[in-house]
């Protein structure tokens, strides 16, 4: 029998008597500060296993130096499940250029209150606190440091955090059917070392228990040992279990470790739509718990947003969604929306705007390719707007738009996550003049990254040429437009493959193009991407061909070209055109450059990214 599910999940004893619940059923530490959000990993999964028939309760952003605050909800029933929160708490209180941030988005008032490794963190102490109940680890953090992995941090390979923290099983991705299943079959009594035929799962194994310890077929992959010491074992051993994470085709993978092994199981299978509509029609409150005196940043621009999505098939070398949400869309009902947003326009302090209509890439929503139900993406190619096998229509998403629109209450429907603009001028329906129309909010999110193409191949982004196709369709939606809208572009600097002279071409098309960069990224390597492959290895992980890695004061310098207006950084600008012999190429008159000869195309293109 199903439990009725609560406005907030519960976070005290008092809220837990209210509720009639003598002891939990499963306790959720989060590095995060509780907010019920769809947007927020604790609250989902928080809710899907309250939906499953299984009490919860939250202990959000405990004080790690004392037992106070994991003590006070007790044990659970079942199993503690630690999520580190929406971003890896290395990524959220550092900046790339390893300084710590001085405040927490997803805290009450911007306090910092996570520890580094908050993954590990959390998990010795409730280990230490309750080491016979079982524990799970979950969340960004844990999913992409499944592996033997680049630090980036302490420029060091760091273990499998299975290796380290003393969890009995690591849930990666996005986790909702492994924690329904974790939930039902602890509950009926298997002890938790039997889990291991979980799909989207990883367990750990001694050697001497290694051999037919896994229920699907495994690939090995280069140990732990071997990866510290052999960049090149790094880079075969990061390619081969990138391509085994096909849902349907794809191996187990196992990996040895000093003391133990590593085992991950193939990832979950896609969520069919009626599973994600359920997912995110729970009865979210939208709202920070009510214990908090002051607001949560994060929660604001999400606040009044849809999730229409999950999953990208762009496979960005320096993003970490192939390993995490996976390449195959998995899109929600358009009713399912128009059901979530009407409630969403009866809430209080709901002004008429839906802010977001999207998910990791907001025009992907209801695209798919046939082949993904049978045999999911292919494992030599990525999916682009050039493969026959993709139908590019963004159709769905418009007629999705149109409907929310027509809800009452509803005055204006945005866009506001980032888009895909090859997929915009690939469409031969040109939905960009209705988008531009009615559904963008003075600046349209792209994410170009750069232009020069041995770059853009390395990143797997497209070409400069698609770009400035792009660019040009958007300015002819601007005519006769009363209020004009911008792109804002992303765009990256210090990326593996990248030069100075690259980031020259770079600036000078900026320039020369008027395009306003607000978003300025310095490559910062994080675990389990493509990217940081390279950036550690040297080498393009699918090819083993070196690769420019740019550190040190040549990151410096090609982060202020970026910038190349900032005063304060003109310095480091100066420095870079010298080494060209040209000062004044970006202070000069616009369409005077020619490119570089480092902007030509490699000789081995990266497979699968």
């Amino acid at each position: 029998m199903k439990r009725r599910q609560p406005k907030f999940l519960p976070m005290t004893l008092a809220e837990a008597k209210n509720l009639r619940i003598d002891q939990f059923d499963v306790i959720l530490v989060s590095g995060d500060a509780y907010v019920d959000h769809p947007s927020f990993a604790a609250a989902v999964i928080g809710r899907v296993i309250w939906d499953e028939g299984f009490s919860v309760g939250v202990i959000a952003q405990p004080d790690w130096r004392s037992d106070d605050d994991f003590l006070q909800l007790g044990a659970p029933r079942l199993f503690f499940a630690i999520c580190p929160g929406n971003c890896d708490s290395l990524v959220n209180n550092y900046t790339a250029a390893k300084k710590r941030r001085s405040s927490d988005v997803y805290s009450p008032g911007g306090s910092i209150r996570r520890p580094d490794r908050a993954a590990t963190v959390y998990s010795d102490r409730v280990h230490s606190l309750f080491p016979g109940v079982p524990l799970v680890l979950g969340g960004i953090e844990a999913s992409l440091r499944r592996f033997a992995h680049y630090d980036y941090w302490s420029d060091a390979v760091r273990h499998s955090i299975l290796a380290d923290a003393p969890a009995d099983l690591l849930v990666y991705g996005m986790g909702e059917s492994q924690v329904r299943e974790i939930s039902r079959r602890l509950d009926a009594g298997e002890a938790a070392a039997s889990l291991t035929d979980i799909r989207g799962t990883v367990f750990r194994v001694p050697p001497s228990r290694y051999q037919g310890s896994c229920a699907f077929p495994l690939l090995e992959i280069p140990s732990f040992s071997e990866v510290e010491k052999d960049r090149v074992a790094y880079a075969r051993a990061f390619a081969m279990h990138y391509r085994e994470q096909n849902p349907y085709t794809g191996k187990a993978v196992a990996q040895r470790h000093p003391k133990t092994v590593i085992i991950q199981n193939p990832p979950a299978l896609p969520l069919s739509t009626p599973e994600l509509d359920a997912v995110y029609e729970l009865p979210y409150s939208r709202k920070a718990h009510p214990s908090y005196t002051h607001p949560v940043p994060a929660l604001e621009p999400v606040k009044f947003s849809l999730i229409s999505h999950r999953g990208c098939f762009g496979s960005c070398a320096f993003c970490a969604l192939t390993h995490h949400q996976g390449r195959i869309i998995q899109s929600r009902s358009i009713e399912s929306l128009v059901r979530e947003a009407t409630r969403m326009a009866g809430m209080p302090g709901f002004s008429g705007v839906i802010s977001d209509v999207g998910g990791p890439t907001a025009n992907m929503y209801g695209m798919e390719c046939p082949r993904w139900a049978v045999s999911g993406p292919c494992p030599d190619k990525a999916c682009t707007e050039s493969c026959p096998n993709l139908p590019v229509s963004h159709q769905r998403q418009i007629t999705l738009l149109r409907r929310l629109k027509k809800i009452p209450g509803v005055k204006r429907v945005f866009i506001g996550s980032g888009v895909r603009y090859d997929l915009l001028v690939a469409d031969p329906g040109n939905p960009l003049p209705e988008i531009c129309a009615n559904h963008v909010s003075g600046h349209l999110k792209v994410a170009p990254e750069h232009i020069s193409p041995g770059v853009t191949a390395l990143m797997g982004k497209p070409k400069k040429e698609v770009f400035e196709r792009f660019l040009a369709a958007f300015s002819g939606c601007q005519e006769g437009r009363e209020k004009r809208q911008y792109v804002l572009p992303y765009f990256m600097s210090g990326h593996p493959g990248c030069t100075v002279e690259d980031m020259i071409d770079l600036a000078v098309f900026i320039r020369d193009h008027d395009l306003y960069t607000e978003q300025v990224q310095d490559f910062t390597p994080t675990p389990m991407t493509v990217s940081t492959c390279m950036y550690y290895t040297g080498l393009n992980p699918f090819t083993l061909e070196p690769v420019h890695v740019p550190k040190g004061r040549e990151k410096q310098v090609q982060r202020a070209l970026l910038s190349f207006r900032d005063k304060k950084t003109r310095h480091l600008v100066d420095e870079a055109l010298k080494s060209v012999g040209r000062r004044d190429l970006l202070y000069g008159d616009k369409g005077t450059h020619t490119p570089g000869r480092r902007g030509r195309e490699p000789r081995g293109e990266q497979k699968g990214a």
